[in-house]
This record gives C-alpha cells, sequence and structure tokens, in this order.
C-alpha cells in the first residue's frame, strides 16, 4: 500500500514522456504546438522540425527565377575526425567522436535563396541567421577536438538539367570556416592578436623559438557540405533531407595544425517563393 503513490506517479511521468514523444524521438515532436517550459530541458530546442515521410511531391521551378529561402535548419548526429594511422603505410581514417557540447549544435533561422539558370542548375546560397556553433568532440583515446561548425557563406550547385526540386536534389558547395578564436582572445599566457604580451619567455631573444605559439593568427577555413533533399512537401514548401559537411578543426589560432571534421546529420527548410 505505502508504494501505490510512488507507482502512481511513475505511471504519470511515463505518460508524460509518451506524450512528448508520441514515436519515441524528440524529433518527431510539433515545438510550435509546447510552451517554454515544456521545451526548457529537453534538448527539443536543439532539434529540427520534420517533414512527414508520407509526402513525396516537387516544388516546380522556372529559368532565370530565384526563390527565397527560410527557416533551414541542420542538426548534427554524428561526428568525425580524422585521425593519422600510427603505421606510415596505412591511410587516414575519420574515427567517430562523442560529442561534449549537447544541447547547443544546431544552425537555425537561417535564410537564402535558390537560383535556376538556364541549364536548369539550381545554386543555393546561404545569407544570414544563427549559422555557427562551437563545438566540441571527444576521441576514444580521450583527446578533444574543437572545431567551428557553420556554413556562413555557403554556396552550392545541383547538377544541370532541373526543372523542380525533388528527392533527387543534391546542393554540394563549399563555405567558410571562421577561426574557432577571436583576435581578442587571450591564451593562459596572456598572449594574443592584437592585445596581451608578444611573447611569454623569459628571454625575448628566445621568442623565435616558440614563434608558432606568440604569433597568433585567425585564419579562414573552407568547409564542404552536401545537402541531400529527401522529403518535399509541395504543398508547404518545405523540404528535408540528409548533409554531410566536412571542414577543418580550431588551430589554437595557429598554434597547431587543424584536423579534418566530418559532420553528419538533418536538414530542414522551406521555399518561400520568387524572390
Amino acid at each position: 500500500m505505502r508504494f501505490r503513490s510512488l507507482i502512481v506517479a511513475f505511471l504519470s511521468l511515463c505518460l508524460g514522456m509518451l506524450a512528448l514523444f508520441p514515436n519515441g524521438s524528440a524529433l518527431a515532436v510539433d515545438k510550435s504546438q509546447l510552451t517554454y517550459d515544456e521545451i526548457v530541458g529537453t534538448g527539443l530546442a536543439n532539434s529540427c522540425p520534420e517533414v512527414s515521410s508520407f509526402t513525396r511531391g516537387t516544388i516546380a521551378v522556372e529559368p532565370n527565377t530565384t526563390y527565397l529561402v527560410d527557416d533551414l535548419c541542420l542538426e548534427p548526429q554524428q561526428f568525425f575526425v580524422k585521425e593519422e594511422p600510427k603505421n606510415k603505410r596505412q591511410e587516414a581514417e575519420f574515427v567517430e567522436g562523442k560529442l561534449l557540447t549537447r544541447y547547443t549544435t544546431s544552425l537555425e533561422q537561417i535564410r537564402g535563396s535558390i537560383s535556376v539558370d538556364q541549364d536548369g542548375v539550381l545554386t543555393f546560397k546561404e545569407r544570414d541567421g544563427i549559422d555557427f556553433q562551437p563545438i566540441t568532440v571527444l576521441l576514444p583515446g580521450g583527446e578533444e577536438v574543437p572545431h567551428f561548425f557553420t556554413i556562413k557563406s555557403f554556396t552550392g550547385k545541383t547538377e544541370p538539367g532541373f526543372t523542380s526540386i525533388n528527392s533527387s536534389t543534391d546542393f554540394v558547395g563549399t563555405y567558410k570556416v571562421p577561426s574557432y578564436r577571436g583576435a581578442g582572445f587571450l591564451d593562459p599566457k596572456a598572449r594574443g592578436l592584437y592585445t596581451g604580451y608578444d611573447n611569454a619567455v623569459a628571454l625575448p631573444a628566445n621568442a623565435d623559438t616558440f614563434e608558432r605559439t606568440n604569433v597568433k593568427k585567425t585564419p579562414i577555413g573552407k568547409g564542404n557540405l552536401s545537402l541531400q533533399v529527401t522529403k518535399v512537401d509541395s504543398e508547404t514548401g518545405e523540404i528535408g533531407g540528409i548533409f554531410e559537411a566536412i571542414q577543418p578543426s580550431d588551430t589554437d589560432l595557429g598554434a597547431k595544425k587543424p584536423v579534418d571534421v566530418k559532420i553528419r546529420g538533418v536538414f530542414y527548410a522551406r521555399v518561400d517563393g520568387q524572390a
């Protein structure tokens, strides 16, 4: 009898979770139908909307026309880091890592445009939005790899011959990857790009020995991204699918060599009509 109240509370909790996750996944939840209190602390804010799996339509496009894209959202689900092999005869391979950043990894509210040329080549251009997130990945050996996940200034093109956006549309292109640290950041020895100490050695004459760590840099890297459309809702203009991006990791303001990070996940966007 004394456990009856505990059992009732446990069953109520289970039913509440089923109401939030009817298909066993946070991705199935419509966040627009939930209040702030129902979302906070659950991780739902990091999930992108989904296009219904029952829709297999197309969005017709016309040559020499530009279409607006709103609410582009990219939700990373897997992270891989390229590791150099211990044996020189082997090739470098991507090793899957564990995400440490948790609920702040998705890019969202991104705007852009899709233009169509005379040959039926679709060109997607990213304009602005919440298009960057600092993320850290933990490798099996214990190494932590920070990187600046972004799609800034992404320009992706399709193959020629498209008259519509459909489940065969793939946007492939490059984007800019800003420095993980800003120019005003100071390292543990108070060295920075435009502020702080020039070097951190007792004898300034020996500073050249540590030039790589003393001279700070904020290089702009380049990433490669593929947006593969798998779902299209012709009535609402929604599209969704999967993406894969490969970009450099953090360089610690030029102190170390970057490594390639591969990010896989799902994306969502809405085509709002002609510009």
